[in-house]
């Protein structure tokens, strides 16, 4: 029988941020701390990253699913998060783990994560004193100024249905980030501290220092790696990273209109971290 999943707080008060903790059911192997996504992606990802959590769980790592600064049941509104916010978050989940897990640990843990949360992962492993033992990349973004334009249209989109007026596009709400303006986008309050903490990320640019394991889902069976993410995976190759990849079809649960599964992607995962664990 699994173990029950172990809801918790890290700090308290404004610092409070809320996490699943998924104790190894087998031999410890290591251990993950997830980032989620952005915006409504988070919310749309949450059942495959409670999933996948579970899977890792019984193949015997930890697995800590973390909910960042003004997001989900942490502390704070979204719109007072900030691209460091989030950062420290990252560095107090990974202490967490590590103390918690002591000697059992034989290795700092790894970040697990999806969309924007992989492009957090990969820009606090940039940064970090002590590398995480590997990152887990779930369909990472690989340029933080296209996820912020993606994002940005939602309410250029808002603007032309007439709900709020407005004109210029994105450029016009790239020029209110700029000015130091809060912008409400789908139900969220986007500050600029967040936005442009991410705006000048390129994942070319932040090659690991610890091997990593990409996984991206794709239409059918048999597809390539997009073009965008072989060439980032080249420019990380030829800086001496060492990278495996999977390619699992399915649908992009982050983003359909209903909560979906991508069972390929769970098994593809698995797969992954079971090879490096045995390489």
């Amino acid at each position: 029988m699994a173990a029950p999943v172990q809801p918790l707080f890290l700090g308290q008060g404004g610092a409070a941020r809320f996490g699943l903790y998924h104790a190894p059911q087998a031999p410890c192997r290591g251990a993950w701390l997830y980032l989620p996504p952005l915006g409504e992606e988070m919310n749309k990802a949450r059942r495959m990253a409670a999933l996948q959590a579970a899977a890792l769980a019984r193949q015997g790592y930890a697995v800590l699913q973390l909910d960042l600064h003004g997001c989900g049941d942490s502390a704070g509104d979204f719109g007072d998060a900030s691209w460091d916010s989030w950062l420290a978050d990252v560095a107090a989940g990974l202490q967490w783990l590590a103390v918690t897990l002591g000697p059992a640990l034989a290795q700092p843990p790894g970040l697990w994560g999806l969309r924007l949360g992989a492009l957090l992962a990969l820009d606090h492993a940039s940064r970090a004193a002590v590398a995480p033992s590997a990152l887990l990349l779930w369909q990472p973004v690989l340029q933080g100024s296209a996820h912020l334009t993606q994002f940005l249209r939602l309410k250029v989109a808002a603007q032309m249905l007439g709900e709020q007026a407005g004109e210029g596009g994105t450029a016009a709400l790239r020029a209110a980030l700029a000015r130091g303006e809060a912008l409400e986008i789908a139900g969220y309050t986007l500050a600029p501290a967040l936005a442009l903490g991410f705006d000048g990320l390129d994942a070319s640019r932040l090659p690991p220092p610890c091997p990593v394991h990409w996984c991206e889902v794709v239409a059918d069976a048999g597809r390539p790696l997009p073009p965008a993410a072989a060439r980032v995976l080249k420019a990380w190759q030829e800086a001496g990273v060492v990278a495996a990849t999977r390619l699992a079809p399915g649908p992009q649960f982050w983003a359909t209109q209903e909560i979906a599964e991508a069972p390929a992607l769970l098994a593809a995962t698995c797969a992954l971290l079971d090879e490096a664990c045995h390489a």
